[in-house]
């Protein structure tokens, strides 16, 4: 039946789902249950670790949500919880360095000529209530879990209130992965300011909380769209200023015409450790190497930046810069939250451009979305290795699969890069929680997260305006 004519099917899932969601537990809440001791046993380890490499008939244990010891025949506590990755590959979980969760529920409206990105996604951000920034954010933070990216930076550009931001900031509580959640203004316009006073109150409150907080703040910065605008700029500017005064990273677009928009941050000294400049796909030579001089880190997100005709991404033309790493740019836009896509997809537009089959590494590839990433967004002290003192955040790939078949061993890097899928990631753990043990998510009654998301994205289409495409 065709979604335009499902009004009182809607009415009816949202009675039902008031209910039944009521009693639903979040994954979060039956992982913080594991034990204190978790023993990952015999499998292939990709630690990411240059000082340790790629180990064989390898264990990780944890405990107490990090990572104590790597290596074979480790002594574990006789109650320890164990799980058997023999014939499987224990690496990192991925690291998605930019993404926009809060479009998850637009999904399929982005129809080209028939429906560009930009228009569509701003009439549709302007009718979300604080319940559907909430479904959304909830339900794309499970698909990157699904999809083993343990950490995301999550640019959250559709703050139309104070109960819109602390929704968002609840969905990924939930959802039990790592975050930083840039906090960011209502519209994508630049005229309104950030509730930077908001920011603040939430970012103070969790580090007195929690030191290590497991989600975090950081601001989701624009630049004026008018260059010659004064008084935008002295808006920008004390938020940026507010920013740094608090220790929050930043995040920045430059894309549309990056020329100018990265010579502007050059030219008005923003670039810095706490900034990761995003997209920037036709940045020049003396661009990026400001952006390494200055110590900043770059986000690039090959499937939107193709998507949305920025350009080609090619891995090559940004090697100036040492702090990068993929991501996701939003499910919706990028199709979905997969990172293995993104690798291919960034793989083979290097390969193809450079027509040399060699150019990419498959095993710098992997580390450009563990180790390297979390550098870019400031977690290298937490996560993107597995090393002892570290916190745990895990995925296992399970080999035993129809479109992994034909693999007779060896470095299996080329095997993940070129051939894995979301559903091969048999088992991720975050902090120490296992949010998804023999391919499914724990704790998830996964039909009412299905059946909540589509009402939401029916709701916001009668209220957002079902022309969005015309």
């Amino acid at each position: 039946m065709p979604l335009v004519s499902l009004p009182g099917r809607l009415s009816a899932v949202l009675a039902l789902l008031t209910a039944s969601l009521a009693a639903a537990t979040p994954a979060s809440a039956q992982a913080v249950a594991a034990d204190k001791a978790l023993l990952i046993h015999g499998g292939y380890v990709m630690t990411m670790d240059p000082a340790q490499g790629n180990l064989a008939a390898t264990d990780v244990l944890i405990r107490d949500g990090a990572i104590v010891a790597v290596g074979r025949k480790l002594e574990v506590p006789a109650d320890a919880q164990r799980i058997n990755a023999a014939g499987q590959v224990v690496m990192p979980g991925f690291v998605d360095t930019h993404s926009h969760l809060w479009v998850t529920t637009m999904r399929g409206q982005f129809r080209n000529a028939q429906g560009k990105f930009f228009p569509v996604s701003s009439k549709l951000a302007a009718a979300m209530q604080p319940d559907d920034i909430e479904v959304a954010m909830y339900t794309g933070a499970l698909e990157l879990v699904h999809g083993g990216i343990t950490s995301t930076a999550d640019f959250f550009d559709n703050i139309l209130s104070p109960a819109h931001g602390e929704a968002g900031l609840q969905a990924l509580d939930r959802a039990g992965l790592r975050a930083v959640m840039f906090y960011g203004g209502p519209d994508k316009t630049t005229r309104k300011p950030i509730d930077m006073k908001h920011l603040a109150s939430l970012a103070i409150e969790r580090r007195r909380a929690d030191p290590q907080a497991r989600v975090t703040l950081g601001l989701a910065w624009r630049l004026p769209r008018d260059r010659n605008d004064a008084a935008n700029w002295a808006m920008r500017q004390r938020e940026y200023d507010q920013a740094r005064e608090l220790g929050l990273p930043i995040q920045v677009h430059v894309s549309g015409e990056p020329g100018p928009m990265f010579d502007a941050l050059i030219q008005r000294g923003y670039l810095s450790p706490l900034l990761t400049v995003v997209h920037a796909t036709d940045a020049s030579p003396a661009q990026l190497q400001a952006l390494e001089q200055a110590g900043g880190s770059l986000a690039l997100t090959p499937l939107s930046e193709h998507r949305v005709g920025y350009g080609l991404t090619r891995l090559d033309h940004f090697a100036a810069v040492s702090r990068q790493g993929l991501g996701i740019d939003g499910n919706a836009l990028a199709g979905s939250g997969d990172m293995f896509e993104s690798l291919r997809l960034a793989a083979l537009t290097w390969s193809g451009g450079a027509a040399d089959e060699a150019a990419p590494d498959p095993q710098a590839l992997l580390e450009l979305v563990t180790r390297r990433a979390a550098n870019a967004i400031g977690l290298s002290k937490v996560t993107g290795m597995l090393k002892p003192g570290l916190r745990a955040d895990v995925q296992i790939i399970d080999l035993a699969a129809i479109n992994l078949s034909g693999f007779g061993g060896g470095d299996p890097a080329a095997l993940i890069v070129y051939s894995a899928r979301p559903e091969n990631v048999r088992t991720v753990i975050v902090d120490g929680h296992v949010l998804k043990r023999d391919g499914a998510l724990v704790g998830v009654r996964l039909q009412d997260v299905l059946a909540r998301a589509e009402a939401s994205a029916q709701s916001l289409l009668e209220r957002g305006g079902r022309d969005v495409s015309h």
